[in-house]
């Protein structure tokens, strides 16, 4: 078993997630922080910023960010990007339950249910803390996890995506188990790279993602000095939860 989010992993993360739009997240982003905003936000902190997909975006569009992700690799690819894309943004290599930047941002964000990887309530409380320390009073918490009910109802699956990038093809396979006692489902992924019909490069992680329900969000929330305002769908987070919801949008504010 590899690393979560090992080399391989992180050298094709874009090409896995190339139809997600990014766009349309941020658009979100941006209008959440526009409606519930006390007063002007300039600047964000995003927690597990992976290759920086939302970063970058937000940066572009006039805010101060900061990144922060336990994979250097990610951190690289996600600062080449910046560079050629001419924007600006701070990364810094840590976990996102301990690292302390040493400053105050008007909102932070946590996205593609990089919370959900804080399996113990202990982890989720220190996480969510530590986040608080960072954030100015008034400022907003913005996060996406995987809705309890619905994964409970829909059951993960097992799934194939194959990528086709000119000579290569990256082949995934994904499957998940569900603890129920846990509220975590592990989700097994093997990878690989093949280049002109020949195995390039091969890899086989267990992720381990914690799935949530409202109240207990509620109270991990209010545990760690944040008000909970909203909860929805995501992206369109406006619409009503369902057990066909399997990603919820958080918003709360630092108290």
């Amino acid at each position: 078993m590899d690393e979560v989010f090992g080399p391989l992993y992180a050298d094709v993360y874009d090409a896995l997630y190339h139809e997600k739009d990014y766009d349309e997240e941020c658009d979100v982003i941006k209008s959440i922080l526009e409606t519930y905003g006390e007063g002007p936000i300039k600047s964000i902190l995003d927690l597990g910023c992976g290759t920086a997909s939302h970063s970058i975006r937000l940066a572009a569009q006039g805010y101060r960010v900061a990144g922060v992700d336990r994979s250097r690799m990610m951190l690289e690819i996600a600062q080449t990007k910046a560079e050629a894309q001419n924007v600006s943004v701070s990364f810094h290599h840590g976990d996102i339950k301990t690292i302390n930047l040493g400053e105050t941002f008007d909102a932070a964000l946590v996205m593609f249910a990089v919370l959900g990887y804080q399996i113990k309530n202990e982890d989720v409380i220190q996480t969510l803390r530590n986040i608080r320390t960072q954030i100015k009073k008034g400022g907003l918490l913005i996060f996406d996890v995987w809705y309890g009910p619905a994964v409970l109802i829909q059951k993960p699956s097992e799934k194939i995506k194959i990528i086709d990038i000119e000579e290569s093809k990256i082949i995934r396979l994904s499957s998940g188990i569900l603890d129920t006692f846990r509220h975590v489902c592990r989700v097994r992924f093997k990878v690989y790279k093949i280049e002109k019909k020949q195995l390039l490069d091969e890899t086989f992680e267990e992720h381990e993602v914690r799935f949530f329900f409202p109240q207990e969000l509620a109270f991990f929330l209010q545990s760690s000095g944040f008000q909970l305002i909203h909860m929805g769908p995501f992206p369109s987070y406006n619409g009503e939860l369902n057990e066909t919801t399997w990603n919820t949008l958080v918003i709360a504010k630092g108290v």
